[in-house]
């Protein structure tokens, strides 16, 4: 079968390799981040998290700790071990699965179909795909909830999953739990802020710390690289914005 698949479409098989070598990373990803968030939940519960630095902090180390661990993917087959993503090749864990991930998801997803429509001709997408960003930092929580909309069923996972004291939130709100899906999405929204703000703190050329003029030069180029991406997505008409002090984000005008 698989013979008369590589003769009929040549390049199935190499996809379907491909499509294995992704989900094996975004597994080796989520094996060292699912231990780092619930680590974060025990020490916010022992009551030693109690700012969004620390919480950057607590990321960033653990990004740091696991940064050079090799993304290595093997197969057996027939007794023989074939090598799909060698050690030789020196792929890593922050370089090449994390920043990946956070530019995948956060920076470059698609909304989802019938959330957001687009009008070509009055530039709401780009000439330059390269400059097209959506992701989760960019996403609009408002169509969550709504009949046919993927997100939904996360959503209403993620509030079933909810520790007591963001319940409590969230009853505090106007809508109180009706509404909880919505501020769920939004509260996924906030922490992958965090998650993005260690990434781009561990890929600084130097530590942030540094006196050295140099490195402070070396580092405001990089950083200001990072700010220009997130300072004005490439749709406005449906996007939003940072506030001056990157506190939350605020409807261009006239959105």
């Amino acid at each position: 079968m698989l013979w008369v698949l590589a003769k009929l479409l040549p390049d199935f098989l190499q996809e379907q390799v491909r499509q294995a070598s992704y989900y094996a990373v975004l597994g080796m990803f989520w094996s060292v981040m699912a231990p780092l968030f619930l680590d974060l939940s025990d020490r916010y519960d022992r009551g030693e998290i109690s700012s969004v630095p620390a919480i950057v902090d607590h990321v960033l180390a653990g990004l740091v700790a696991a940064a050079a661990k090799p993304l290595v993917y093997q197969v057996q087959a027939q007794g023989a071990t074939y090598d799909i993503l060698p050690e030789a090749a020196g792929l890593t864990f922050l370089a090449d699965a994390a920043v990946p991930y956070v530019e995948t998801v956060f920076f470059r997803s698609f909304p989802f179909r019938g959330t957001v429509s687009y009008n070509a001709q009055a530039g709401s997408i780009s000439r330059d795909l390269g400059e097209f960003t959506y992701g989760a930092l960019y996403a609009d929580p408002l169509p969550i909830g709504g009949a046919g909309i993927p997100p939904t069923l996360l959503a209403q996972d993620m509030v079933r999953q909810a520790p007591p004291y963001l319940l409590e939130l969230y009853q505090g709100q106007p809508r109180s739990l009706a509404a909880a899906p919505g501020l769920a999405v939004l509260s996924f929204q906030k922490s992958m802020f965090c998650v993005t703000s260690a990434a781009i703190r561990g890929l600084a050329p130097h530590p942030l710390a540094s006196t050295d003029p140099n490195h402070q030069r070396i580092n405001q180029t990089y950083l200001q690289a990072w700010r220009d991406r997130s300072k004005v997505p490439a749709c406005p008409k449906f996007w939003r914005r940072w506030k001056p002090d990157h506190s939350a984000w605020l409807p261009l005008s006239g959105s």
